[in-house]
């Protein structure tokens, strides 16, 4: 008789683990989720800006029209809808590399960057990137969690019987790793 209550005790423990488990992992995917459509509301924000600046800067900038197309294809794809989490995530990389090309590029045309209606898209422009780059961290640290959780024992096994995948970051384009050339900032003027 003490063999079986050891037999249930040991079987009320094990569920008992699973369920904390469980929900564990339903909380980690839920928060992943959540800060995403954080950072979504916040990309859609500067997926409003983009027409606008486009317009602004496209009058000045002849030489720089392929990359003025390409954020502009760039937008309309990941506003389509129809992309994956890490299809967007994919996407608004690539967006935020072009606009600083956009950037770059404004420096060489003095009459663009004493415009106005230029000078406040870029203001209001770089304050929803700062909120993007804040949103992201936040949405980096939950998939850390989420992709520990999925890939560690025992927890991997339960994130195993609920088909959970690893979650992409957001990382920063490559082009944004590099350390600023300020000896040629400074020789440009």
């Amino acid at each position: 008789m003490t063999g079986l209550f050891a037999v249930i005790v040991i079987i009320g423990i094990v569920v008992l683990l699973y369920i904390a488990m469980y929900n564990n992992l339903i909380n980690l995917k839920n928060q992943v989720d959540n800060i995403f459509s954080t950072v979504d509301v916040l990309l859609k924000k500067r997926h409003d800006l983009i027409p606008n600046l486009v317009a602004s800067v496209q009058q000045y900038m002849t030489h720089e029209r392929d990359t003025l197309t390409n954020i502009t294809e760039m937008r309309a794809k990941a506003t389509s809808g129809n992309l994956t989490p890490d299809q967007k995530v994919d996407v608004e990389n690539q967006i935020t590399k072009s606009l600083g090309n956009i950037m770059v590029a404004v420096e060489n045309y003095p009459n663009l960057k004493a415009n106005e209606n230029f000078l406040q898209l870029q203001a209001s422009l770089n304050e929803i990137e700062e909120q993007i780059s804040a949103a992201r961290r936040a949405y980096n640290a939950s998939v850390t969690g989420l992709n520990n959780a999925i890939e560690m024992f025992p927890s991997s096994i339960v994130a195993g019987t609920m088909s959970l995948q690893k979650r992409q970051w957001f990382v920063a384009p490559d082009a944004e790793r590099e350390a600023p050339d300020v000896k040629a900032a400074f020789a440009a003027r």
